[in-house]
């Protein structure tokens, strides 16, 4: 036996006479809790002693006893003692309790740059990793809790006087478009400036699960040139239910339908200045009203989506009047196979899958696009199809190494003619990003709307002053995305985009595209080919 099991031992057995003498009564008896309340005056006693060392320790476990056997009343030594095995148990209960006050000390006198190290709350703690093992059985492992380790909110809580905490923000967004080589065949083919997105929103949380949105847009309307009017519209309008068990996340209202990465990415972490030809408005649906599931694996490494909507509600009238609503059903699932925790994201393989299915409700289908800016004409057009129906299937890729990243989806569209005929039209695109100061995109496994894009953060934000200077980052950025609308006699569409982003901040930044699109001799204006300048300033809070 080894001499640290005859310390032990020798002490037990001190400590188990002790106990004999003590605990001739309940353990809820008054005598019971004077003993206690002396031992825990007299550790703290020897504990905050300026010359507290493994020798005074050791003087307090044989002085404790000796000192609390003179202060029990003389009635209580008369009594006879418990049984062993009761008497057992209060030993181990003690031993628990001088186990747990050793290591809340040992965390107290720590450095700050050790705690990492502690035991993880509700983790085994060893009895040997004490300073002070002694009391300790060094067959026993001791699981310990605090009360104030409880998460916030357990099912057994009241959240009935929980209120919204409200955020404020907004969303302010420049353009400048020039065309600065234009096709002498393409009809109103202007320069604009316009605020691309002037918004407010406010964004709140409550009620232990809850989340609610509501972002308004003061911007003008989208369309020709003249069409310079500023006409309020609901984007955001949606409430959220959060961590429901089995289910993941419910979601009510307006919001974007959970189909295509490009798209459920929000405009400010989407690396151009507009959406690739084929997403936005032409396969993948914007916002629309309806109700949707979120969930996603405990590693979040893979999430699906589900969602029910309304066919393409007005955002600026907010309401139809029709016995044909009409409606959308969309699912999307997606899968990291390869995420590099450690980095938190600068090395990702991310793949995905989705499906939309449209019954429209008027019955005409139109495909068309411009030149991947807000405003000017339609370089492409189906005209009106009329079909009761369309569905669309796509794949989704990107992959974030470092600096470098790539992003790419295909869509397959088949359009329900009314004449039992079944056209099929698609388009792609594909794009490259570098940031040249070393920074990389950030990829939300499970954010807001699923699987999607979040805020690129510069390393240092840009700066001119006289205590600080920061360059900002730099990304340098290229695209190819076309739209292939052969199939309804309508010709295809590319186009070609590079440029450049300047992150001041998290928050700020200037963007500046060079478009170049060309179509074939089907399309609304026949074979043309253009250069466009598009910069923007962007900011939010």
């Amino acid at each position: 036996m080894t001499q640290r099991n005859l310390d032990a031992g020798g002490q037990r057995s001190t400590i188990s006479n002790f106990n004999t003498i003590l605990t001739g009564r309940p353990e809820d008896s008054p005598d019971f809790t004077e003993h206690l309340m002396i031992r825990v005056r007299i550790q703290r006693a020897v504990d905050t002693h300026p010359h507290h060392s493994a020798a005074v320790r050791t003087w307090r476990r044989w002085l404790v006893p000796a000192v609390l056997c003179l202060t029990l009343p003389s009635q209580v030594q008369a009594q006879a003692p418990l049984p062993s095995s009761e008497a057992d148990a209060i030993y181990q209960r003690l031993e628990k309790q001088d186990a747990e006050i050793q290591w809340l000390r040992s965390q107290l006198l720590m450095p700050q740059e050790s705690a990492t190290n502690a035991p993880l709350i509700g983790e085994a703690i060893d009895p040997h990793a004490i300073e002070d093992p002694v009391l300790v059985d060094a067959n026993e492992q001791i699981n310990w809790q605090p009360e104030s380790a409880k998460p916030y909110k357990d099912a057994s809580q009241d959240v009935a006087k929980d209120k919204w905490n409200v955020k404020l923000g907004g969303h302010i967004q420049l353009d400048y478009v020039t065309w600065a080589n234009t096709d002498p065949a393409i009809v109103d083919a202007q320069n604009y400036f316009s605020y691309r997105r002037l918004r407010l929103v406010a964004d709140g949380t409550g009620y232990g699960q809850f989340d609610f949105r509501l972002q308004l847009s003061l911007e003008p309307g989208q369309g020709l040139n003249q069409n310079i009017f500023a006409t309020p519209e609901v984007k955001d309008a949606y409430v959220s239910m959060n961590e429901i068990p089995w289910f993941g996340r419910f979601r009510i209202g307006n919001f974007f339908v959970p189909f295509s990465l490009e798209q459920v990415t929000n405009d400010t972490n989407n690396i151009f200045t507009e959406r690739s030809i084929p997403t936005q408005g032409i396969f993948a649906a914007d916002r629309d009203v309806g109700i949707a599931l979120y969930n996603c694996t405990d590693d979040e490494n893979i999430t699906w989506t589900g969602g029910m909507f309304f066919d393409d509600i007005s955002d600026t009238f907010k309401s139809r009047l029709d016995d044909n609503q009409g409606y959308r059903l969309s699912g999307r699932l997606t899968g990291l196979p390869y995420y590099d925790k450690a980095s938190k994201g600068r090395y990702l393989l991310h793949t995905g899958v989705g499906i939309l299915h449209t019954d429209d409700h008027d019955d005409v289908v139109r495909f068309r696009a411009r030149p991947q800016v807000q405003r000017g004409p339609f370089l492409i057009d189906s005209d009106g199809l009329l079909a009761d129906s369309y569905t669309t299937g796509n794949l989704e890729m990107a992959v974030v190494w470092g600096p470098i990243s790539i992003q790419s989806e295909a869509f397959l569209c088949g359009v329900q003619m009314l004449e039992d005929e079944m056209l099929h039209v698609g388009g792609a695109y594909a794009y490259l990003s570098y940031f040249l100061t070393g920074e990389n995109r950030v990829f939300e496994r499970f954010g807001q709307h699923g699987a999607q894009f979040g805020r690129n953060k510069p390393f240092t934000n840009f700066a001119l002053a006289r205590s600080r200077c920061g360059s900002g980052a730099w990304e340098a950025k290229t695209r190819w995305s076309y739209l292939d609308l052969t199939d309804a006699g309508q010709g295809q569409y590319n186009d070609l985009t590079a440029g450049f982003n300047w992150y001041w901040t998290d928050r700020m930044r200037i963007m500046f595209d060079w478009i170049h699109p060309y179509t074939d001799s089907q399309t609304v204006f026949g074979a043309t080919e253009s250069d466009l300048l598009a910069m923007r300033f962007d900011v939010n809070w």
